[in-house]
Order: structure tokens, then C-alpha cells, then sequence
């Protein structure tokens, strides 16, 4: 207002940032909705059942990271993953005598991919909204940077493992956790194919195209529907756990925490600051700072290498001094997008980086979020996993790669003659 705008037009940015956030919060609220009718349902149960039974000493390390990825992908939570599986992990770790900073490595990196790749992620649908991308090609994009660094991920856990003889293991915490999930849910394989429906439904519609919000509701109605019939849930129960959060008391505080989570209510704080960082970017874009910033760093942003590399680097940065990944996102999302646009690259290679630079590094920052929630469930300072973090590490070089090497940099041009032909 100092420099002659009007509050008019400041409006304006505020309602044009609300109307770009809508339907990614929107997503996020049915999200919210989804995850306890999944708990309820015993998909979620199921998958955390069976996968904890393939833990092997051998491959420990490698292991624990798979199935941390199976965790958050079915979760869409890094947090949750860290707190049950990865708290279960580290308890075996001791066993087998491997130092907690490499299995804390390995739980995070797990923990991390699901809350970059799945579509029931807040980060993953606040990146998608943030570069105005279709969730699923967003997605997709990341397949391209992610995949690679991932599967050198495991390569690494695996050779490194190796070195560690099997010994006893102490798998009190994993048969902790086994046996209050099959107290609370029936979990007999029939029971545990059937509850695996919803799963399947979302995976089926994100082929399709499918648009997100009709995948969150229709995932939801079908976990809704398979809890009523599989585990005995009442209606009235159902809507309550929709709202509020599944909510149970299996005696096992350990189950407790790895169960009782979700609701639309849970996501109303992650919604509020989408709208708020949306709006506050709005004003940005209306007030034309975003283009003086642009300008002033046009010489680094007229290749894909150099607009990639500035992108990751101002995303880490962001990290940083924000504290705040959802932040690191939202700001360099916004005001790297029309720089995108203008090479012709398309939104989901800008939504990837926000992902490639800004979710996969946060559990790095020791003051962050992220990096303060995994120091005190794993009980590992974070500047003492971070060099066992490979996923985290890979990731962004293989997106400044690409964008020096022109790799998967997919371009508007390529979809427009699709269409011709």
C-alpha cells in the first residue's frame, strides 16, 4: 500500500490465492476423511500387519526402508511411519547391533518417500495445488527424479548391511504391535485381502485420470462400507471417526499412536495455512513482487538447468530460515511457476522440484519441523542421520541433473502435438 496499491487490489491477490488453493484443500479435507474409514475398514492395519512380518535381520537396513515406504505410501504420513514403524525399527536395530544414526537413515528415507509420492499426502497435494499441476501427472513426474534415487537408496542399505552379521533380535516391539492389531481388527487373510479393496479402487481411478477429489471420496465410501461390513462398525461410530479421527484403547500405547489419527478435523490446520500461504502468494503475483524477483534473477532462470538449479537451491534456503516445509513449497512454488511457464515446461516438473528440494530435505534441518519431530521419536540427533538419509540427499541432484541434461523435462509443446496427431 506504501508503493500506491490499492487494498482492492491486495483483495484481489487474497481471493485469487483462495480460488488455486480450493481444490487442493478440499483434497486435503477428504484426506482428512479417508485415512480413519482405511483404519477402521483394516486396510491400513493390514498392510502394517503384514509388512512388519517381513522385516529380515539379513537385510535389515534395506528392509526397514521398504517398509517404511509401504507405511507412508498407505498412510501418506512420514510422521505416523516415524513414530510406529520407526520406533519399532530402532528397537530391532539395537538388537542387531547396527548403529541407530543408519536406521534412522533408513526409516526416514522410507517414511519420506510416501509423504513425497502418495496421493493422500498434504505435501504431496500442496505442491500439485501450489504449481497449479494435475495430482496424478505430478505424481507421475516424480517417478522420474524419485524412482532413480530411491532404488540407489536401497542399493546402498543393501551393500551396507551386509556387513552386519545376524544375531538375536529383540522383536518385542514388532510382536507388541502385531498383537494389539490382531485383537482390534480381524485380520485373517480373507479379511485382510478384502480390506485391501479400497487400495486397489485408488490405484484403478489414478490410471484413469481420475480427478483427486472423486478418488478421496469414492476410496472413502468403499472404506467406509467395508468397515461396516468387515470389522462390525457402527454408522454412527463411522461418521464420528470421519469427523474427529479414528479413535480406540488397545492397552498397547505404541498401537495407540499408530491408530489413532486422521479426520476432517485433524486436516483443518494444514488447510487454513494453504489458504493463508495461497493468499499471501496471491498478493505477490498481484502486486507483481514475484515478477521484480523473477527479473532480478532472469539471467539464472532462462535454461531449465539454471531455472532448476535456482529453484532447488531457494527451496532448501526457504527450508531453512522457514522452518517449515510447507513454506519451502509454497513460496519458490509461486514464484518460480511463471518462469516455468514461460520455457514451456509443464506444471508438474515445477510442482516435482518444490517436492525434489523442499519435502525430501525438511527432516534435515535440525530446527525444522520435521528434523525436531524424527530427533525425538528416533532418538537420534538429526546432524548424526542425516548422512544415511540417502533419499533425501539423492533426490535433489538427480532433478539438477536432469535439468542440465534435459532429462524428462517435459514440455507443453510435446502435449499439444500429442493431441494433433
Amino acid at each position: 500500500m506504501a508503493s500506491g496499491f490499492k487494498w482492492k487490489t491486495i483483495e484481489e491477490g487474497i481471493m485469487h490465492g483462495c480460488k488455486l488453493a480450493m481444490l487442493p484443500m478440499l483434497i486435503l479435507m477428504f484426506i482428512g476423511i479417508l485415512i480413519p474409514t482405511w483404519i477402521a475398514a483394516g486396510t491400513i492395519p493390514t498392510l502394517i500387519y503384514y509388512g512388519l512380518q517381513i522385516i529380515s535381520p539379513t537385510y535389515f537396513l534395506v528392509t526397514t526402508a521398504l517398509v517404511c515406504s509401504v507405511a507412508s505410501m498407505a498412510t501418506g504420513s512420514s510422521w505416523t511411519t516415524g513414530a510406529t514403524f520407526g520406533v519399532a525399527c530402532m528397537g530391532i536395530g539395537v538388537g542387531l547391533g547396527i548403529p541407530a544414526p543408519m536406521t534412522a537413515g533408513a526409516v526416514i528415507t522410507g517414511a519420506i518417500l510416501g509423504d513425497k509420492m502418495s496421493p493422500i499426502s498434504d505435501s504431496t497435494n500442496l505442491a500439485a495445488g501450489v504449481s497449479e499441476a494435475n495430482l496424478f501427472d505430478h505424481i507421475r513426474s516424480m517417478f522420474f527424479t524419485t524412482g532413480p534415487a530411491y532404488l540407489i537408496s536401497l542399493v546402498i542399505y543393501t551393500i551396507i548391511g551386509l556387513q552386519f552379521k545376524s544375531g538375536n533380535v529383540d522383536t518385542t516391539a514388532v510382536t507388541t504391535i502385531l498383537g494389539g492389531l490382531d485383537k482390534s481388527f480381524n485380520l485373517s487373510p480373507i479379511y485382510a485381502i478384502l480390506s485391501l479393496i479400497p487400495l486397489v479402487i485408488v490405484v484403478v481411478l489414478a490410471m484413469k485420470n481420475v480427478s483427486g477429489v472423486a478418488v478421496m471420496v469414492i476410496a472413502s465410501l468403499a472404506g467406509l462400507i467395508l468397515a461396516l461390513i468387515l470389522q462390525g462398525r457402527g454408522l454412527f461410530e463411522m461418521m464420528n471417526f470421519m469427523n474427529y479421527g479414528f479413535k480406540t484403547d488397545t492397552g498397547i500405547e505404541t498401537v495407540n499412536k499408530l491408530l489413532n489419527r486422521g479426520g476432517l478435523q485433524s486436516m483443518m490446520w494444514t488447510v487454513s495455512l494453504g489458504f493463508l500461504g495461497l493468499s499471501f502468494g496471491g498478493i505477490l503475483e498481484k502486486t507483481r513482487m514475484l515478477e521484480v524477483l523473477l527479473d532480478k534473477m532472469s539471467m539464472l532462470v532462462k535454461k531449465p538447468g539454471n531455472l532448476i538449479l535456482t529453484h532447488v537451491i531457494s527451496t532448501i534456503g526457504v527450508n531453512i530460515f522457514s522452518a517449515s516445509q510447507y513454506m519451502a513449497i509454497l513460496i519458490p512454488g509461486r514464484m518460480f511457476l511463471p518462469a516455468y511457464k514461460k520455457l514451456g515446461i509443464k506444471n508438474s516438473v515445477c510442482s516435482r522440484t518444490c517436492e525434489d528440494a523442499g519435502t525430501v530435505t525438511s527432516p534435515l534441518v535440525p530446527w525444522g519441523l520435521c528434523g525436531v519431530f524424527f530427533t525425538g521419536a528416533l532418538g537420534v540427533p538429526t546432524m548424526q542421520y542425516l548422512p544415511y538419509t540417502y533419499l533425501a540427499l539423492i533426490t535433489p541432484l538427480v532433478a539438477i541433473l536432469y535439468g542440465y541434461a534435459g532429462l524428462f523435462i517435459f514440455k507443453e509443446e510435446e502435449k499439444k502435438k500429442n493431441v494433433k496427431e
